[in-house]
Parts: C-alpha cells; sequence; structure tokens
C-alpha cells in the first residue's frame, strides 16, 4: 500500500519497481502478484482489467485505511482483554498533553454525530 499510494493506481509489475527500488535483494514479480491478489480479496484495492493487464488502485487512501485498521484493532483488543484494554486506553489518555486530550475529545464528539 505505501508504494501504491503515490502512484494512485498501478499495475504488478509498477508496484513491484517501485517496492524493490528500495530493497537490497529484490522480490520476484509472482511475490507482489500474490500480494496484490491478496489485497484485491481483502477489498483493500480494487482491480480493474485493460486488456490483458490488471490495473489495480487502493479501496482508500491512506487516512481512511488507517482510520479502518486502527478501528479494528482495538475491536480485536477489547474483543479479546475487556476492561483490562479499556483501563490501558483510558490511562494512555490521561498521560496525553491536555491540548490533544481536547482535540481528541472533540474529533470524537464530532465522529459520534456523523
Amino acid at each position: 500500500m505505501e508504494h501504491l499510494w503515490p502512484l494512485a493506481e498501478a499495475t504488478v509489475r509498477e508496484v513491484m519497481d517501485a517496492a524493490n527500488a528500495e530493497r537490497a535483494k529484490p522480490r520476484a514479480y509472482t511475490t507482489y502478484l500474490t500480494i496484490m491478489s491478496r489485497l484485491d480479496e481483502k477489498g483493500m484495492v480494487q482491480r480493474r482489467r485493460s486488456g490483458k493487464t490488471d490495473i489495480y488502485r487502493p479501496a482508500w487512501d491512506r487516512d481512511a485505511y488507517f482510520e479502518q485498521r486502527a478501528g479494528a484493532e482495538v475491536d480485536a483488543l477489547v474483543d479479546q482483554y475487556g476492561d483490562a484494554a479499556l483501563t490501558h486506553f483510558a490511562r494512555q489518555f490521561e498521560q496525553l498533553d491536555p491540548a490533544r486530550r481536547r482535540a481528541l475529545q472533540r474529533l470524537a464528539k464530532s465522529e459520534a454525530q456523523d
């Protein structure tokens, strides 16, 4: 996803080229093909066919993706650890800078109203 977001949409080869440019040991095309197919199956990317080529684009922008992932992770923690997780979140919240805490409270209120 880190390589697909800046491209907006790309083929497997374009994602591979962008990712391998940062790697000392490049990964094979089939590795990227598998990853992109799995991301498509999970709904994280959208695939369209152009001739014989599949073109992928992110299903969400970066911020929406992180919002989705954070929500899923927090839900999983609360499901698994219950009140212990919520207690830890409350402690972390209390340790935040007061300005950041107020900003988060405003954000939570505005999200609840939507």
